[in-house]
């Protein structure tokens, strides 16, 4: 005759167990269970015991302190050194389109007529290689060297004795950022803005890499996170209220 299964005893005190096992206790823990640590309650739900709420005022822990310059404000940082460089660059870049973007398309519409030319049969002439290189190939290199030395002349009243008055450019305005001296108590002056433009624009035109590393060298340079340009100049940029 089949006997019916035996089922294991149900600890003291805890609710009738399910088949196959035991049901947890529902008492104190005496087997050493670890208590789960508390954590501010939701919305609606009730505090566990022993729970206190944060003091008023409270807005978590403190934030590490912006690194600051020489004289106590703090020091630009990376994106905004960036966007600041880009809309002055937009600003160059326009002027350079409205300057040489004439004589490039008439020079290109030169070079169109050359290369259209026919013969009295109304065959296309074959180009005259010495004609290629007086009419097209040395104006295209005195226009390249005119635009560096017309755009150098530009950086210099934009970068140096624009920027000289107030310490900042255009971008730097709308980013909100200035240049300042090292020595809190000097002023910005045409030889420090010089140097600034010496190394930022006029070596990094004639080294190749140069204007990367320059931008760059700011991530990593302490305490006042200045690019090569301002370390030659003695200067640093700093976030300003306007």
């Amino acid at each position: 005759m089949t006997q019916p299964p035996t089922y294991p005893t149900p600890p003291a005190g805890g609710p009738p167990p399910a088949a196959g096992g035991f049901a947890p206790p529902s008492g104190p823990s005496s087997q050493g269970y670890a208590v789960p640590p508390q954590h501010a309650p939701f919305p609606g739900q009730v505090p566990p015991p022993g729970w206190a709420p944060p003091p008023p005022g409270w807005a978590g822990p403190p934030r590490p302190a912006p690194a600051l310059g020489p004289g106590g404000q703090p020091l630009a940082s990376f994106g905004d050194r960036l966007l600041a460089a880009l809309i002055d660059g937009a600003l160059s870049t326009a002027v350079a389109m409205v300057l040489f973007l004439p004589p490039f398309l008439l020079l290109f519409w030169n070079m169109m007529d050359d290369l259209t030319r026919t013969n009295p049969d109304g065959t296309l002439a074959d180009p005259d290689p010495a004609s290629f290189l007086t009419d097209f190939m040395l104006p295209i290199l005195l226009l390249e060297l005119g635009l560096m030395v017309i755009m150098l002349g530009l950086y210099w009243l934009y970068h140096v004795e624009y920027m000289k008055r107030t310490g900042q450019t255009y971008g730097k305005r709308v980013m909100k950022l200035r240049v300042v001296p090292l020595d809190p108590a000097a002023t910005l002056d045409r030889r420090m803005a010089g140097k600034r433009y010496a190394v930022q624009y006029v070596a990094a035109m004639f080294l190749p890499g140069l204007s990367y590393l320059d931008g760059l060298w700011q991530l990593w340079d302490k305490p006042w996170q200045q690019c090569l340009h301002d370390k030659f100049a003695g200067t640093v940029v700093v976030k300003v209220s306007a």
